[in-house]
């Protein structure tokens, strides 16, 4: 970034203007995630891509491009955001890298459904690995408890790991007498047999405690075997023919905690310890690269702005995704000019020996942040008053909206 015209290259990157090193906008940095992600991940004989749904939570604004209403922060009523689905793939060996990003609402004209946003980003996934059929592992929260998603991972002849919500699913289960019985899943979890017994470390709140903190904990890991119905293309005009799938439901109690256990389904088959302890590290993957989604939801305090566009909103998560990317070894290097661009921004300095980190970047994106609010404000004021103050408009000179 260095040279005579490296301010007007910052500029016109930041401007989302075609250049020869970048195009910064949502889609194009989202491809490129997607595609290092992919390599970073080639090697890897199996990847676990963990999917995450997230709210991106706006309360205080009012002017914003597409809000539409999110669930407020622990779960109390909504607030004006938007929706992000995520997927960050993890190998055996290691190697982690960004396999999908989409920041979306209800309320944009393009919307279809989130079911249509979910499918989207298994295809992308799947598309991304489609020469090793099997060789990833669906990581899902209970927001994913549904046999449309199943079938569409199934149908990619790869494997998932979801917790459940809907203890009245109908589910086929062992009879006792060697056959099989059709009734709900709560029915079944009383014939999971224990496995394994592991001492791990979670954010939970034990009895007698006030709050929760992170902690040791015990958890026992119980299974039993089940059979689940569904259909390709279920929501479809032409759905599938109805299929049943061989899986296991995985039953994770915490010892010493008044909370419900976690019910999770797989098709990976559960039949021993070391079987049952794998899905459990499997699930519990999701709280050790909480970190990264962390610091994409909070990376900008930004809840003073009114007004910005739904596209300046998806390409400054997009790179907030690209500094994750970098913080957090997910195949993003110093190369890329769009970490560059943002760590210009934060004030660094280049030096070999110090890399910029979390600061820099935040201050980068903010000031991002500050130049697309002061676009949207401005642009705003031609619009509420036919131009902006003589004295003003002097002062800016030349300007994106037209002043």
């Amino acid at each position: 970034m260095a040279g005579g015209n490296g301010a007007e290259r910052v500029r016109r990157l930041a401007a989302g203007e075609t250049t020869k090193r970048s195009e910064l906008d949502a889609a194009s940095l989202v491809g490129r995630l997607r595609a290092q992600g992919a390599a970073e991940l080639a090697g890897e004989e199996e990847v676990w891509a963990v999917v995450d749904m997230s709210e991106l939570r706006k309360p205080y604004a009012r002017e914003m491009e597409a809000l539409m209403r999110v669930r407020a922060l622990g779960g109390e009523g909504t607030v004006p955001g938007y929706r992000t689905l995520n997927v960050l793939g993890v190998g055996r060996g290691g190697r982690r890298g960004v396999l999908h990003h989409r920041l979306f609402s209800a309320e944009e004209d393009a919307f279809a459904s989130e079911s249509r946003e979910v499918q989207d980003a298994l295809g992308a996934v799947g598309g991304a690995f489609a020469g090793r059929p099997g060789a990833v592992t669906y990581l899902m929260d209970s927001a994913f408890d549904d046999a449309a998603v199943w079938a569409t991972v199934w149908g990619q002849g790869n494997h998932l790991v979801c917790r459940l919500k809907h203890g009245e699913r109908l589910v086929q289960h062992p009879d006792g007498a060697g056959g099989w019985r059709t009734g709900h899943l709560e029915e079944a979890v009383g014939r999971a047999r224990e496995l394994a017994r592991v001492r791990t470390e979670l954010l939970v709140r034990k009895r007698g405690q006030r709050r929760a903190k992170r902690q040791p904990t015990t958890a026992a890991v119980a299974a039993c075997p089940l059979r689940v119905r569904y259909r390709e293309d279920a929501r479809t005009a032409h759905p599938g023919p109805e299929r049943i799938k061989d899986a296991w439901l995985v039953v994770v109690r915490l010892e010493n905690v008044d909370a419900d256990p976690w019910l999770l389904l797989t098709d990976h088959p559960v039949a021993d310890e070391a079987a049952a302890l794998m899905v459990f590290r499997m699930y519990r993957m999701r709280w050790s690269i909480e970190d990264a989604f962390k610091f994409t939801k909070d990376v900008v305090g930004w809840e003073d702005v009114q007004l910005l566009q739904l596209e300046a909103v998806r390409t400054l998560v997009a790179l907030g995704w690209v500094a994750a990317g970098f913080l957090y070894h997910l195949g993003v290097t110093l190369e890329w000019p769009e970490v560059r661009l943002l760590a210009r921004l934060g004030g660094w300095e280049p030096r070999a020996d110090r890399p910029p980190g979390r600061t820099i970047l935040t201050r980068g994106l903010q000031r991002l942040l500050d130049r697309w609010a002061t676009d949207a404000i401005l642009a705003d004021e031609v619009r509420r008053h036919g131009r902006l103050p003589p004295r003003l408009a002097a002062l800016l000179g030349p300007h994106p909206t037209g002043t």
